[in-house]
C-alpha cells in the first residue's frame, strides 16, 4: 500500500489560514484511489451492502462483502482496508467483526468503525462497539447522536437516526481521539476531528436529499476505508467527505426528486475529478 507522507507541523500551521494544502492532498488521495483501486473488506448491514459496494466501485475501489467468521481472518489479512458497520448485526457478523478487527490490528491495516445505532436501547451491538473500540480503529464515524453517546454523553436518538446536529456535539467527541486517529460526524455539515492536526475540519456541501437515500451514511464509512488504504487517516477521512459533498451538491443540481437524485449521485461519485475538487470543495479548519 502507498501511504503519502503525513502532514508536517508547517502544513498544520498553514491550515489555519488556507485550505489549499489540504485540497492538494485530497486531489493526490483521489488520484491514488483511481490508480491503486484498493481491496476494501466490508462487513456492513443488509440494507447497505449493495449500495456501499456500488459506491466503492464508482469511486475507484474494489469492494468485497465478506461477513462470515469462517473467511474473515484470511480475507482481512489480504485487504488494503476494513470497514465495519453495525447496522443490522447477526451473530455470525459479530464474530466476523471481532476476527477481522483483531486481524487488521496486528497487521497495521487501516480500518473504520461505523457505530450505527449506538446507545442504551440497542445494548447488544453497543457492547460490541465498546469492545471493538479498544482495538483502536483508524477512524470512528457516525451521526451526531451516535458519536455523542459513544463519547459518554446521554443523547436520545430515533432508531438509527440522529436527533441532534453535528455542529452541536463535535467537541464532545474529543475523548474518542484516545482510541482513533480521526472521528467523523455526519450531518448537514460534516465535522472531522483530527488527532494529527489537533483541529476540526468542517466539510460543507451535499444535499438534503442524501439522508433520503438508504445507506448513504454507511457507504460513506466504506469510502473512508477505501481512502485510508491510499492516504493518511486525516486526508483519507477529509477526502471521502469531500467526495460525497461534491457528489451530493452536483447531483441535486441535476435532479431534485429522490429516485433521480440517487442515480445522479452515483454518477457524480464516478465522475469526480481534480478540477471538481478544486472548484467545489468547501471546507473550514476549526481549532480544538
Amino acid at each position: 500500500m502507498n501511504h503519502p507522507e503525513t502532514l508536517s507541523l508547517n502544513d498544520a500551521d498553514q491550515l489555519n489560514n488556507q485550505t489549499d494544502v489540504i485540497l492538494q492532498k485530497v486531489v493526490d488521495a483521489w488520484t491514488e484511489l483511481q490508480t491503486q483501486q484498493p481491496l476494501v473488506h466490508c462487513i456492513t448491514n443488509s440494507v447497505a451492502a449493495n449500495y456501499a459496494a456500488n459506491v466503492l466501485l464508482a469511486a475507484g475501489a474494489s469492494p468485497a462483502m465478506i461477513d462470515n467468521p469462517f473467511e474473515a481472518e484470511s480475507f482481512a489479512s489480504i485487504a488494503a482496508a476494513l470497514s465495519i458497520n453495525l447496522g443490522t448485526p447477526t451473530t455470525e457478523q459479530m464474530q466476523a467483526m471481532q476476527i477481522s478487527a483483531q486481524t487488521v490490528s496486528t497487521k497495521n491495516t487501516p480500518w473504520v468503525l461505523d457505530s450505527v445505532g449506538y446507545g442504551t436501547f440497542l445494548k447488544w451491538r453497543s457492547e460490541m462497539v465498546d469492545q471493538l473500540i479498544l482495538l483502536n480503529p483508524t477512524v470512528i464515524r457516525g451521526n451526531a447522536s451516535e458519536i455523542s453517546t459513544l463519547a459518554g454523553n446521554q443523547v436520545e436518538s430515533k432508531g438509527v437516526d440522529s436527533t441532534v446536529s453535528s455542529n452541536e456535539v463535535y467537541l464532545q467527541a474529543l475523548p474518542l481521539l484516545a482510541h482513533s486517529e480521526c472521528v467523523a460526524i455526519s450531518g448537514k455539515s460534516d465535522f472531522i476531528l483530527s488527532k494529527e492536526l489537533n483541529a476540526v475540519i468542517q466539510v460543507n456541501g451535499g444535499s438534503f436529499l442524501q439522508p433520503k437515500v438508504t445507506a448513504t451514511g454507511c457507504a460513506l464509512g466504506a469510502l473512508i476505508a477505501a481512502y485510508c488504504a491510499v492516504a493518511n487517516p486525516t486526508i483519507a477521512t477529509i477526502s471521502a467527505h469531500i467526495h460525497f459533498a461534491i457528489a451530493g451538491k452536483l447531483a441535486f443540481e441535476k435532479a431534485q426528486i429522490v429516485g433521480s437524485f440517487n442515480v445522479a449521485f452515483l454518477d457524480e461519485i464516478y465522475t469526480l475529478s481534480a478540477d471538481k475538487i478544486w472548484e467545489y470543495a468547501d471546507i473550514e479548519v476549526l481549532g480544538l
